[in-house]
Parts: C-alpha cells; sequence; structure tokens
C-alpha cells in the first residue's frame, strides 16, 4: 500500500500533498474500514476547481453536461489502476456527448520533511505528456496516456533509474507514432516544466491531496437523488466523507482515488437523470 501521512509536508510552500490514496478496487474489498450507518455526504461551502479551457486536454465533448476533471500523477499506481476505468466510461458515455474527461498533471516529486521523494521520476513524466501533445495535438496526448499507464509497471515508481525511466518515454512516443527526436528534444528542453507547476498548483488551490483525484463538473445543479446516492455510496462502500462530497451549490462533486467503475456509473447515471 502506497501512502503518506497527511501530516507530512512536502516543500511546497503552503502546501500539503499526500501520495497516491488507497483507492483500486482490491482495497476497499481487504482493507477498508467501517463508516458509521448514518454517514451523510459532505457538502462544502466551496471547490475552488480551475475552469475547463480549450489549453485543457479534453477528451470527449467539450460541452458535456459533466465534466470530470482528474488531477493525475503518472507515477501513481493508483492512476495506472484508474486510467482504463475512465476510458471505459468514455467509451460508454462520451459518444453521446453526456461525459467529458480532462486530465491535469500532479506530480508528487517534492521531497517530504524526511527527505524522501514519493515519485522521482513524475515531473518528467508530465512533460513527456505535454510533449506528445505539442507534437501530435489531443489525439496523440491521450493516445500517450492510455499507451504509458498500460506498460508502466506498478511498482516502477521509485525502482526505476531516470535513465531506465525517460528510454520508456521514448518507447511509448514512437508506438504511438511519434517522432523519437524531436520528441526526446522537447523532453529534454524543460519547456513545459512551468506548466506542469500551474497544473499542479491549480490542483492543490482545488484541495487536491492525492493522486487521482477527480472533480465532476455539472452544467447544472444536482438534485436530491444525487445527494441521497452519495450518502448511500459512502456507506456501501464504507468510504469516510472526505473521499467523497459535494460542493454547496450542487455543481461540483469531489472524489479522491481510484473508484470503481460501478461507483462511478452510478453517480454518472443519477446526476444525468436530474441536471
Amino acid at each position: 500500500m502506497e501512502q503518506n501521512s497527511r501530516s507530512q509536508i512536502i516543500s511546497i510552500p503552503g502546501a500539503i500533498i499526500i501520495g497516491c490514496t488507497i483507492l483500486a478496487i482490491g482495497y476497499f474489498v481487504t482493507q477498508r474500514q467501517s463508516a458509521p450507518a448514518d454517514t451523510a455526504v459532505a457538502q462544502v461551502p466551496a471547490i475552488n476547481v480551475a475552469p475547463v479551457t480549450s489549453a485543457d486536454h479534453i477528451l470527449g465533448n467539450p460541452n458535456a453536461p459533466i465534466k470530470v476533471v482528474e488531477y493525475s500523477d503518472p507515477s501513481c499506481p493508483f492512476c495506472k489502476m484508474f486510467s482504463p476505468t475512465m476510458n471505459d466510461i468514455i467509451k460508454t458515455y462520451g459518444n453521446t456527448g453526456k461525459v467529458a474527461w480532462v486530465y491535469r498533471n500532479f506530480p508528487l516529486d517534492e521531497p517530504n520533511t524526511d527527505g524522501s521523494v514519493l515519485h522521482p521520476n513524475a515531473s518528467t513524466q508530465s512533460q513527456a505528456f505535454e510533449c506528445a501533445a505539442s507534437l501530435g495535438g489531443n489525439d496523440k496526448f491521450w493516445a500517450f496516456e492510455k499507451e504509458w499507464y498500460s506498460v508502466f509497471p506498478l511498482q516502477g515508481a521509485t525502482n526505476r533509474s531516470v535513465t531506465e525511466d525517460n528510454a520508456q518515454l521514448v518507447n511509448v512516443a514512437k508506438t504511438i507514432g511519434l517522432d523519437a527526436v524531436s520528441f526526446n528534444d522537447c523532453l529534454s528542453s524543460g519547456q513545459f516544466k512551468s506548466k506542469i507547476d500551474d497544473q499542479r498548483l491549480s490542483g492543490m488551490n482545488a484541495g487536491v491531496s492525492g493522486t487521482p483525484t477527480s472533480f465532476f463538473l455539472l452544467s447544472k445543479a444536482a438534485g436530491p437523488r444525487t445527494v441521497n446516492l452519495m450518502s448511500e455510496l459512502l456507506i456501501s462502500y464504507k468510504l469516510s466523507p472526505s473521499f467523497l462530497y459535494l460542493s454547496n451549490d450542487r455543481k461540483i462533486i469531489m472524489m479522491s482515488g481510484a473508484m470503481p467503475k460501478e461507483l462511478i456509473t452510478k453517480i454518472l447515471d443519477t446526476v444525468l437523470s436530474e441536471i
């Protein structure tokens, strides 16, 4: 299980970042803790998510009534587990224009107070995603995302050297049809580091404390059935209310971790019936 203590402060000024949260379906089955029977979904005053713009990486209809904004770390094993879930979600809901997926980078590569680094190569990997987009557009970005998470080893976040990791980044670029020399030049330049830092900061401003963290941006306020469903999900999956909550205006749902497809589809179906 890969997790940092919530009390560990990372050396980004004013920011607290937690490592990959416990959230693959296997952990729900084997390690979840009991939640009280009267668990109710929390509604918080505001969730400060940066608006989706044309600068974002969007898979699906940019005007979809539900946009799922995911903050992800390319080294995170739970992000690897979550990637096929979201790809399946888009196959189901994206073709009808009802749901779009927005990917934002949140690399956990800053040292903890004890000097350890959770994912030392994550920033470079995030920059590789941006290089894929710059060389091949939105289609190549999403092809890179899918291929990277499919081949990245679950235990590769801390066990591989920078040289080994960069070699795999280039191999992924070649696999999806990008020119290896141009890709390597882009990656070596570090030209997207500031963009990655900005995305990470936007995640922190939104309350991201681990990866993956997703925000469901709704075109209209969700109704009472959605609120009731979320409370039921907290109980049935025995989740802490901090893993699934709602903004007071009911236009943003926050979800921490690699939740199973069944849980996500229940939320999407209920929201779509009400907005």
